[in-house]
């Protein structure tokens, strides 16, 4: 089979090496040239995804995978199927800018030719796939859509740094605009998959699979938020008493924490009231997870004895631990928080130089002495930091209860976590 997948991203290119793996030919399109360069040498164009970089030279060796700026030459070479994930870019409320999107289907649509099914995995609000996407398709390719060619709805369910192992395990969503081209799609997707592939009904019940997971998990981490911030003012340890509820199989409360980032679920619950904007527990989810940065900021004040003139040191830039990717980071509203109380927000990362940290709007951390710090990311290197890596430092919020609580308490320093009791130093 000829397949083509357009845009080489984190989701798109371990889906494109997976699908060359399985025995088709496949062309891979991405508008920047550095990154075709790159997959062209087989050599992954970003860090930290699990058995990437010997699969993609694996398949670019063997001829079964290239890449190429042109998406529509490559569609119009005449593949049976192309996958479709750019990316849908938000502003910073999380509004849609469809610029890449719409630029990407436009670009697919010059070269559709009939017999091709078109499968959308970009995380859409529902309805966009049969309101925006295939009228585009047919009108710039001249096709009749769902007569000459198909267009389905395929949601990503996958994780960055673990795609090739999600892509395995979760059963594969295929909702489409007509029966035919729905069992179309799932027929192409059985070809290289060894999950299962359901369909779904529609293109609209498979756009609300997608937001229904992530909008769940938004509302779960509030639930537990607010569990943590009771905790705190009871002295109660949240973790405890989650773990204890989740003991029995009707309870599955999720952990709390400093921020919730990332590309999906800050933005698809948006996504979701953009359809149903009456829906009252996914905007107070958001409203609650939306201040755990400067309730953070706050609970160190405290600790602390007041913020003005502290240099603080945020650990952490990344949205979560190993994957390097800022988007809705909490490391924005944290450092925006600190500058709010009158402190100095310093930032390090180890995935992240001084310059990149600059490029991002925030202070990189001159490796002089602090006031304080705060754990905004999990990374597993912040597991195996002691009170010297934070020198001066005599209180540490640990925004994600990664930190050796009692080794520092052992030093001198005061650890805060969030829904738990504090680990204060043991007076000699």
């Amino acid at each position: 089979m000829q397949v083509v997948v357009v845009a080489l991203g984190k989701i798109g290119l371990p889906l494109a090496v997976k699908i060359a793996r399985s025995g088709h030919s496949v062309v891979g399109c991405d508008i920047n040239p550095e990154v075709v360069e790159l997959i062209n040498r087989g050599q992954p164009p970003f860090p930290g995804e699990a058995e990437l970089e010997e699969s993609l030279a694996e398949v670019i060796a063997s001829g079964a995978l290239r890449a190429q700026l042109d998406t529509t030459a490559a569609v119009a070479a005449g593949a049976e199927l192309v996958v479709a994930v750019p990316p849908l870019a938000v502003d910073a409320q999380a509004q849609p800018d469809w610029t890449a999107l719409d630029a990407a289907i436009a670009a697919i649509g010059a070269g559709l030719q009939a017999g091709t099914t078109v499968a959308v995995e970009t995380t859409l609000p529902v309805g966009t796939t049969r309101g925006r996407i295939a009228p585009v398709l047919e009108a710039i390719s001249g096709l009749k859509a769902e007569q000459e060619f198909f267009t389905v709805f395929s949601p990503e369910r996958v994780y960055s740094g673990r795609v090739f192992a999600d892509l395995a395990a979760y059963p594969k969503l295929v909702g489409g605009l007509s029966d035919a081209g729905e069992a179309r799609g799932a027929e192409l997707y059985g070809s290289f998959l060894e999950a299962d592939v359901w369909p779904i009904g529609s293109a609209e019940a498979a756009e609300m699979v997608k937001l229904a997971e992530t909008t769940y998990r938004d509302i779960n981490i509030a639930f537990a938020n607010e569990l943590a911030r009771f905790a705190d003012r009871e002295g109660i340890d949240v973790a405890r008493v989650i773990e204890a509820a989740n003991s029995q199989p009707f309870s599955h409360v999720h952990s709390p924490g400093i921020a919730v980032g990332g590309h999906c679920i800050p933005v698809y619950p948006r996504f979701y009231l953009e359809g149903d904007p009456d829906a009252a527990l996914p905007a107070a989810a958001r409203a609650v997870n939306d201040a755990m940065p400067a309730y953070a900021a706050k609970r160190l004040e405290n600790a602390l004895g007041g913020l003005q003139g502290a240099r603080v040191l945020v650990l952490g830039a990344a949205y979560r631990g190993g994957v390097k990717e800022a988007a809705f980071s909490g490391v924005f509203g944290v450092a925006e928080a600190l500058e709010t109380l009158g402190a100095t927000a310093l930032v390090s990362d180890p995935l992240y130089s001084d310059g990149e940290l600059t490029a991002l709007g925030l202070t990189p951390w001159d490796r002089e002495a602090i006031d304080a710090g705060i754990v905004q990311a999990d990374h597993a290197e912040y597991a195996q930091l002691t009170a010297a890596d934070l020198p001066g430092a005599s209180v540490v919020l640990d925004g994600r209860g990664i930190l050796d609580a009692a080794a520092f308490a052992a030093a001198g320093v005061t650890v805060e976590r969030i829904g738990r009791p504090s680990t204060k130093p043991t007076a000699s």
